[in-house]
């Protein structure tokens, strides 16, 4: 099981069709629109469970969920649950570190020796920064460079977190790039690595440094890495889909093992909250920082620098011109094969738009609701 690269490339899909959609001057407040939208979706994708949300820069301005934690169930999923999120983790990461290098705790430019004073270098690197790697330029291929089996195979591996991706950053850094550094390649491997980088310069695991530097100071008191488990109240939680085509759908439970990622692979793909709490997180891009980061880091992961193919800053696909944004966007989605998260944020226009399915991208869901909401915005 995996965060599949798929995911990014249906991510620039979204982009394309959301791009056609013209901008609207206001907000829309009535939620009977945005009802609507979640009714039709939900009817013509028939995922297990689909929720949705609309965000401005005061707070989450409309939420709703459809459909049942379990497929073949009754129990209802409800906005207390926690949904995985995938792939849209990596944004953390990247901010995560912006907000080390406000601190004076790390360098946007410190060399890989400094990041990695323990690994052997391959010369390949000497021009590569942490944001190449953020902006999945570094040449690294998760295929080549590492073996995804190495990492996916990860679960019996009895060292600890920051061990085991510590291994796999220099096992990467210790021979050449099988991509072109400045090219684009989107990794997961290059997440791994920054969270190794995290670790190493505050000496705690890349979850401790989330947790106490991004879940606490912005309030996710419902965040958390892995399949989740139990809702905010203590209770049953959605639980997360195979998709096998049509209509059919498997449910996993969250304990066991292929109910998510290997734990290794936390900071490309691992982290879970509610709704509520990821349009917190999200408030921090339509806000400047928000108090929480200063508006120069929002600007540097906002940027996705020159080179060519995807327009990918740090832990964001980020079209430079979106009609409907009204000027550049960032988006992005994420799926460990049985959930499935999408977000845009418009930070001109002062909007994000939040789809979540406890099914796989495949299914459509998520997607699908994008554009009726940006339709629906009025």
């Amino acid at each position: 099981m995996k965060t599949d690269r798929r995911t990014v490339l249906a991510g620039s899909l979204a982009v394309a069709g959301l791009a056609a959609l013209p901008a609207r001057a206001d907000i829309g407040a009535d939620p009977a629109a945005y009802e609507a939208v979640l009714e039709a979706v939900f009817a013509e994708t028939r995922p297990v469970a689909l929720a949705g949300g609309v965000v401005t820069r005061e707070g989450l301005a409309w939420s709703g969920v459809r459909g049942v934690r379990r497929f073949g169930g009754d129990d209802p999923a409800t906005l207390d649950d926690r949904w995985h999120l995938g792939s849209n983790t990596k944004a953390m990461t990247a901010a995560l570190y912006a907000r080390l290098v406000e601190q004076g705790r790390a360098d946007w430019d410190a060399p890989l020796s400094v990041l990695f004073p323990a690994a052997t270098v391959d010369p390949a690197y000497e021009a590569v920064t942490i944001r190449d790697f953020l902006r999945h330029r570094a040449g690294v291929k998760d295929a080549d460079a590492l073996g995804m089996v190495f990492y996916m195979t990860a679960r019996a591996d009895p060292r600890p977190l920051p061990e085991q991706r510590r291994a796999i950053a220099e096992r990467i850094l210790s021979t050449p790039p099988t991509g072109t550094p400045g090219g684009y390649e989107y990794a997961n491997a290059n997440y791994i690595l920054a969270g190794a980088a995290i670790e190493t310069l505050t000496g705690q695991s890349w979850e401790e440094v989330t947790r106490a530097e991004m879940f606490g100071p912005l309030g996710l008191a419902s965040a958390g890495f892995g399949a989740p488990v139990h809702d905010v109240h203590g209770g049953a939680n959605a639980w997360g889909h195979r998709w096998a085509g049509g209509q059919t759908h498997t449910p996993v439970d969250p304990a066991d093992p292929g109910a998510d990622n290997p734990a290794a692979l936390g900071p490309a793909g691992t982290a879970h909250m509610t709704l509520a709490d990821y349009a917190t997180w999200l408030r921090v891009f339509l806000n400047d920082g928000g108090g929480w980061l200063k508006p120069e880091s929002v600007a540097v992961l906002s940027d996705a620098g020159a080179g060519q193919g995807q327009p990918y800053a740090l832990g964001w696909i980020a079209p430079p011109a979106v009609p409907w944004a009204g000027g550049p966007a960032l988006m992005h989605e994420g799926s460990n094969t049985l959930w499935h998260a999408v977000a845009a944020v418009a930070p001109r226009r002062g909007v994000a738009l939040i789809g979540l399915a406890n099914v796989s991208v495949e299914a459509g869901a998520a997607n699908g609701l994008m554009p009726g909401l940006v339709r629906a915005l009025g």
